[in-house]
């Protein structure tokens, strides 16, 4: 197989709870999206999103990508990698600046959104995101692009994320003993919005929920704008260690059967459906009921969904404002029955989130598992260096930029 050019080749790196997936993608000339390589690794080394061994961590990434080269016929340099966990923090800020030469330009945006991001945050934290929301000239609100616009005075709302030092540094660690460079590190929900969420579900209001196995992943939408971001460390992992516990099976065989046979609406199966499940030790397989095995699988999708995703829809102030409902994505998501059981709960329209606008291996581009390995190489296609879509401040050229802007518009 010829090697592809590396210049039109971005990848997602998704170094997930349960497995780390490498997926490639190629530009084309019309800026469409093709996705031409999937490696994926059981993951070893992480808990909760969190990496909590380098080695194997490293082993399984390096796998991973092993496996997505030899899919696309190309060697991997670079990643734009995933991150997500516990540690996460997000809020929302604003600045305000005066117009230089009076009429909006790129260093009047970049000097209000320093003004916005100048707040303290502890000493174990670094900003990750400073995504702007929307912008005001003179008090003009709503405004989606002020450049070139005239006015005095320049404000600015934006949602800032920030994730813990270390654990930041951990994936950078992982994937650089990999020989590989981490072109952007980004919100793993954040990237999960550019693969299945649609235009007009972000300006009506929508609730992201990405289930993965140890973490869900919370990004709400409105007016075109992240607004909210939350991670909730309930998720998968939380229903294969009930199945394994009640039916006293191993727990890979827990994850298997569930994936096979799980549904999260007992009244969607036959009364006397039995499956075999395998016991632990040397004891012989067992049949158990499908229904009981559903009744459990519902009780925790209902705790995910009331106690922790409702609950911090209501704490965030935007439970009302969601009219475009609530869109599920992740591999725990798949379970027949969960779409349903979420709209009875959340009480608004409800959907399976696939990835969109990607063409290439059907297995990628249509499954909710590679939501954010999609979601990765969508974002990293839009915003390519050079593209200052979004402001992100952070690193050695970063920082030069901005004293070069301070300079200009001083002197």
């Amino acid at each position: 197989m010829a090697k592809r050019t590396a210049k039109n080749l971005l990848v997602g790196l998704d170094i997930g709870t349960s497995k780390v997936v490498a997926i490639v993608g190629e530009i084309g000339t019309d800026g469409s999206l093709e996705i031409v390589g999937l490696g994926s690794h059981p993951s070893r080394g992480l808990s909760r999103g969190v990496v909590v061994d380098i080695e194997a961590t490293t082993q399984s990434i390096r796998r991973a990508i092993e496996e997505a080269e030899l899919m696309a016929g190309c060697r991997v340099q670079s990643v734009y990698a995933g991150i997500s966990g516990s540690h996460v923090k997000a809020f929302n800020s604003q600045g305000i600046v005066a117009v230089r030469n009076k009429e909006v330009s790129e260093a009047d945006k970049e000097r209000v959104i320093d003004a916005a991001r100048a707040v303290p945050i502890p000493n174990d934290q670094k900003v990750l995101h400073v995504v702007p929301q929307e912008w005001s000239v003179d008090g003009q609100e709503g405004i989606r692009e002020p450049a070139g616009m005239f006015g005095v005075r320049l404000e600015a709302k934006v949602h800032m994320v920030s994730v813990s030092v270390s654990a930041a540094q951990n994936i950078h660690k992982c994937v650089e003993s990999c020989g590989l460079q981490v072109d952007r590190l980004i919100l793993e929900p954040l990237a999960s919005s550019y693969a299945v969420l649609m235009p007009d579900e972000r300006d009506l209001g929508v609730c992201l929920v990405d289930i993965g196995h140890g973490t869900s992943d919370i990004a709400i939408f409105k007016d075109g704008s992240i607004r909210h971001t939350a991670v909730v460390p309930i998720a998968g992992e939380y229903v294969t260690r009930d199945i394994a516990a009640m039916f006293r099976t191993p727990t890979q065989a827990a994850g298997e059967i569930k994936i096979k046979h799980g549904c999260a609406l007992p009244q969607m199966l036959e009364r006397d459906e039995e499956i075999e499940v395998p016991s632990t030790g040397d004891h012989p397989p067992r049949r158990i009921s499908r229904q009981a095995m559903s009744e459990v699988i519902r009780a925790r999708y209902e705790e995910l969904f009331r106690d922790f995703i409702k609950r911090e829809l209501h704490r965030s102030g935007f439970y009302d404002l969601i009219a475009g409902g609530v869109v599920l994505t992740g591999g725990s998501s798949k379970i027949p029955g969960v779409v349903e059981l979420a709209e009875e709960i959340f009480e608004v329209p409800v959907r399976l989130g696939l990835p969109h606008n990607v063409r290439g291996l059907t297995e990628v581009a249509r499954n909710p598992v590679y939501a954010t390995g999609v979601g990765l190489l969508l974002f990293g296609r839009d915003h390519l260096p050079g593209d200052r879509s979004e402001l992100e401040h952070g690193g050695i050229k970063q920082a030069l930029d901005r004293v070069m802007h301070w300079f200009r518009g001083n002197f």
